[in-house]
């Protein structure tokens, strides 16, 4: 079975085409208008323009299926009035067009309750699972080691962007698509049971693929300025993926190059080398400057 991995072009929303085409799409956060209402700021719900926005990609590509990789709802360890009211319908929706396969995240506690009756809906464990030779789980845990035997490893939770800032200090934040590898070593330490040598069945080097949040409003984690600490999930802050080497791509496609040139640019290095490269030379000049007036 030949098995394709294609952005959508312009959108945070990955078709994966095999036996059944799946489009995939993480980080909804339903109900994080609510949140942000306790914050002090007032949003209406967006949960009418996110489905048309789903529904008009189910529309132009026919999925099969339709894969939610996790953090479906936002509000955490509760569940809020506003994600009572939409999770059962925005679900409801999206299963009267095609299969919905639920990858939990660290969001979704209690989704199951929320899911609406006699629909087509699947939910896997936050480990996630292999559906059609595609291994899935939303980034919150180690995967299932079941996963590390596919060809295509598709992960979310880390919400990637790339900052762009000028000379002059301002700054833009763009959604991007990261496409990795494991680093075996890594995983064979946690997997101490698993047989991941390169000859194994249970080990493919599987090409992975960090999904961009569909949700514009929760924000993302900017890779070019971010440490292994500043990342989520034990995959990303373990090591478990070889990110420096990691290719970019903006959602419009453009190839930005591996994420560890991209931090070399000038338009792309982080506030905190700006400050430290500042830092160094205001006291450089005070240092000459003393000197001279000795």
């Amino acid at each position: 079975m030949t098995i394709t991995v294609e952005p959508v072009i312009n959108e945070p929303a990955l078709l994966v085409s095999g036996d059944t085409k799946a489009l995939v799409l993480a980080d909804i956060h339903l109900g994080i208008e609510w949140d942000l209402y306790r914050s002090g700021f007032s949003i209406p719900s967006q949960m009418e323009q996110r489905l048309e926005r789903i529904m008009g990609l189910v529309e132009q590509e026919e999925p099969d299926r339709i894969v939610l990789l996790g953090d479906i709802k936002h509000n955490v360890p509760q569940v809020s009035w506003q994600e009572r009211d939409e999770i059962p319908y925005f679900i409801g929706s999206l299963a009267e067009k095609a299969i919905v396969d639920i990858f939990p995240g660290n969001h979704d506690g209690g989704i199951e309750f929320l899911l609406p009756p006699d629909n087509d809906v699947n939910v896997y464990s936050a480990r996630g699972d292999v559906i059609d030779g595609v291994g899935y789980f939303h980034g919150h845990t180690w995967p299932s080691v079941d996963l590390l035997s596919a060809d295509h490893v598709i992960v979310a939770h880390n919400h990637p962007t790339v900052r762009f800032t000028d000379a002059m200090g301002y700054s833009v934040v763009e959604q991007v698509w990261i496409r990795a590898r494991f680093e075996r070593e890594v995983l064979a330490g946690h997997f101490k049971s698993a047989d991941l040598s390169p000859e194994s069945d249970g080990w493919s080097d599987p090409d992975v693929v960090v999904v961009p949040a569909f949700n514009e409003l929760c924000g993302g984690v900017a890779f070019n300025e971010s440490v292994r600490d500043d990342l989520l999930g034990p995959v990303f802050s373990s090591g478990a993926l070889d990110l420096e080497n990691s290719d970019i791509y903006l959602l419009d496609g453009t190839y930005l190059g591996i994420l560890k040139n991209i931090r070399k640019l000038e338009e792309t290095r982080s506030d905190r080398s700006r400050s430290n490269r500042n830092n160094r030379s205001s006291r450089s000049k005070r240092k000459k400057s003393k000197e001279a007036g000795k």
